[in-house]
């Protein structure tokens, strides 16, 4: 077992209410949105016996965890000027360029097979 998997569900659970506390304070659309969804995934798993899909469930909190706090870091780098939000823009950027390719291609095949 990695280290990060380690927590207990309760714990992930608690650390990722805490989190929703810092994304979206206090009672707006945004926070009770967020609160649900946290919500209905740790019930949708609580009868889980499974020690390898609990374990897999876990890691997914985590990484849920890890993935914002590296989207918030990016984010504050970027109004410092630093490379972090950069690097993350330009890779956005060229994400929605290749959906936007993939897209044409498709409907350049749609159109051939009419």
């Amino acid at each position: 077992m990695s280290a990060p998997t380690q927590r207990t569900s309760i714990q992930l659970y608690r650390d990722l209410l805490r989190l929703l506390t810092h994304i979206a304070p206090g009672t707006s659309p945004k926070s009770i949105a967020l609160r649900t969804t946290v919500r209905a995934e740790f019930e949708k798993s609580r009868n889980e016996e499974d020690p390898a899909k609990i374990e897999a469930l876990k890691a997914n909190a985590v990484r849920a965890l890890s993935n914002y706090m590296l989207y918030q870091g990016g984010v504050q780098d970027k109004m410092k000027g630093g490379k972090l939000g950069a690097a993350m823009d330009n890779y956005h950027e060229r994400s929605v360029q290749g959906m936007q390719r993939s897209g044409n291609d498709s409907d350049e095949k749609n159109g051939a097979a009419r």
